[in-house]
Parts: C-alpha cells; structure tokens; sequence
C-alpha cells in the first residue's frame, strides 16, 4: 500500500498544470500526520510507502522529519516498515535537507521539464519568472547525491518539440531516472500529437543506441510500455487499483482514493473517511467497483490490455467520470505502443545483453545497485 500525504495545499512556485489553492491554507499537523501513520500500519503490516506530497512539502520540512522519526517509532514498536518518498519541486531543496534525506532513507523526486525553453515555459515563480536557473544547481546537488532520483517532466503542446534534447539534457545532467508525463488536460492538436510522434521516434532511436552503448537510465514511457508486453501475464497485477493500493490524505486529515480527487473536498463522493475514523469501507468499494466497470469504447481494442485506460485518478482528471477515456490519451497509447514496440524488438533480436538483463532478470536493480557501488571511488 502507498499513502500520500498532502502536507499542505500552498506552493511556492505558479505552474500551470498544478493544483495549488490559496497560500494562507493551513498545513497538515503533526496529531494528523500521526494518526495517518498509524492507520497505514494498521491496514498494511508489511511494506508500505508514505509520500509526501503538496502543494509543495518542503515548505515544511520540519513536519516531515517528526514524521519520519515518528515512523521509525512505529516501526519498533509495530509489525511493517515505512518506506519514504517526497515529491518536490525544488525550490527549497539544499544540503542540509539532502543529507537528511540520504541519512533516513527518503527518496526524493524533483520535477524539472529539461531544456530552459521547456521548463521556464510552465515552472515560474509567483512573480512570473522562469525557474530554470534556480532550479538547475539544486537538481545537481540532488543527483550527486542519488544519481537514481526520479526527475520528473511534465511534456506539454507548447513544449513537446523541446522533448527529445531535455531528455538528452537531463541525462547529459546525470540523471539516469526520468518519469515522462503528458500533460493530458492540455490544448493538444492534430499538429503537435504528430510532433509528439516524431519525438517519440526521434528518442526511440536513442534508447536503442545508448542501451547498445551500455548505458544506464530508465526512461518512461518506454520502460512501461515494454514491461507491458514482455510481462503481459501479469502486468495487469501491477496497475493501480482505485482505492485499494494508494490512498491520499488532505491536509486536515480527510482520505481519498488518488491525489487527484483531494481537490473533490470531503463533501464530495470521492471522499473515503478520515484519519481518526478510518477508511469507509462501503464507499471504498463503490468507487473502486466504479473504476473496474467495462469501459465500452475500449471492448473491442486490441491494446486495452496494455492501455493506460484502467487509471480512474486520470479519466477523472480528464473527463470527469472514472470510466470515459480522454481521446488525447487512447491517441497518444496507440501511437506510443508501436514505437515501444520496434525498439524492444530491434533490442531482442540483437540480443543486447544490457537490454535483456535491464527488462529479463527480476535482480537487475539489485544488481546494478552493487555493481555501481563497486565501481564508485571510495569516499575520503
């Protein structure tokens, strides 16, 4: 199980695609974030990850490492572990929360768009600055550190022509993680989904010579879509299922199915219970029955088993209901797939065997952990 914790609805930067209400809103107290906790050990007594999530948690890191240690009280004195995660968008990120980090075992997401021209366009402080400058010194600090973080872009209509050389940007960085989000509530066209395509195939080509070259990285949507067809038998498994495996918290305590339906507000149908009460069990499974339900448009296609479309939290996002399907994103998976497809095949055929140990062997992220830690200099 996966909780995300809402530490507060402000943020410190004005981003066109991010929920961010008034930054007068209170943040989450510690007595929530507590009783968040303990209801995550009382559902799940094995592995379960707590992310920190906004408007922008850095704003308040000190809540954070109470919670943290509060975890890790929890942890002793309860079955099952914690397994932390914040997502930020940089702007308060510095060494002293780093090595905090490194020190506890958080894992830290940074969002960065790549190029200037891509990230400015959309990531501007409240001023209307871009925040390419400012940020970039932080993602270094962050990946010399964790080469592995999660960096995390959103690719927009106005900004896909700049894909290609951000992702080359970001790797050239030292990232070696990149999440790839399509910003499926933007203006798309018939013009830029085909430059989307071209930029698709333009990467596609590069994914195939830097894994001829040796090299490490995990590039999404690639990686998903290639996990979907080399582990069909149980990729399905592995999808969300509404309600079930993640839940959000809002600041003030009240529980959702996704992050997204946080904005809905505890008056609305997508709300589940609340920290103190507990998780409303008949609402639960209204709404992830509601998600499971045939989606008629998507009967009688062939990829539907490799789609994206059984993400509720996404139709939602995009067209209000759980179960219709964006037409940006049916697009966008049939054009996806077959690019996807190519290269893993091309790949296979050639027998590359970074290719196959990357995506064939269940140990290859343990094993690549310690081959780059042999491979490390020592420190002094």
């Amino acid at each position: 199980m996966h909780l995300t914790l809402h530490l507060t609805r402000a943020c410190n930067l004005r981003c066109d695609y991010c929920y961010a209400p008034p930054q007068d809103s209170q943040p989450m107290s510690f007595a929530t974030g507590r009783q968040a906790l303990e209801l995550a050990s009382r559902l799940n007594t094995g592995s379960c990850g707590i992310v920190f999530f906004g408007g922008e948690p850095l704003l308040c890191k000190e809540l954070m490492r109470e919670l943290v240690a509060c975890g890790r009280d929890l942890e002793r004195s309860q079955a099952g572990r914690f397994h932390f995660k914040v997502t930020t968008n940089g702007t308060l990120l510095d060494p002293e929360f780093i090595e905090f980090a490194m020190r506890e075992d958080v894992f830290v997401a940074m969002s960065f768009d790549g190029t200037q021209a891509a990230h400015d366009a959309h990531r501007r402080t409240a001023g209307g600055a871009g925040t390419f400058e400012l940020l970039l010194p932080r993602l270094r600090l962050l990946l010399a550190a964790r080469p592995y973080s999660s960096v995390m872009m959103v690719v927009n209509p106005d900004t896909v022509a700049h894909l290609t050389e951000s992702v080359e940007f970001l790797l050239d960085e030292g990232a070696r993680y990149l999440i790839l989000s399509m910003n499926h509530a933007g203006a798309w066209t018939e013009e830029t989904m085909e430059t989307l395509r071209t930029e698709y195939e333009k990467l596609a080509k590069r994914y195939v010579a830097w894994t001829r070259a040796g090299r490490k990285f995990y590039l999404s949507p690639f990686e998903v879509k290639l996990s979907s067809h080399i582990n069909r038998h149980c990729y399905q498994k592995e999808r969300c299922e509404l309600g079930r495996r993640q839940l959000s918290v809002d600041p003030d305590g009240w529980l959702y199915p996704c992050v997204q339906f946080v904005k809905g507000g505890p008056d609305s149908r997508w709300c589940i219970g609340h920290v103190e009460t507990g998780v409303n069990e008949a609402v639960r499974q209204r709404i992830h029955a509601e998600s499971e339900q045939d989606k008629p448009a998507c009967r009688q296609c062939a990829l539907r088993p490799r789609c994206n479309n059984s993400c509720g939290c996404l139709n939602w996002q995009t067209t209000g209901s759980l179960n219709a399907i964006s037409p940006t994103l049916c697009r966008h998976e049939q054009m996806l797939m077959p690019i996807a497809d190519r290269l893993g095949r091309e790949l296979y055929r050639k027998r590359d065997p970074h290719f196959l140990h990357k995506h064939y062997n269940a140990a290859y992220p343990l094993l690549s952990m310690i081959e780059d830690a042999l491979s490390s200099p020592p420190k002094q």
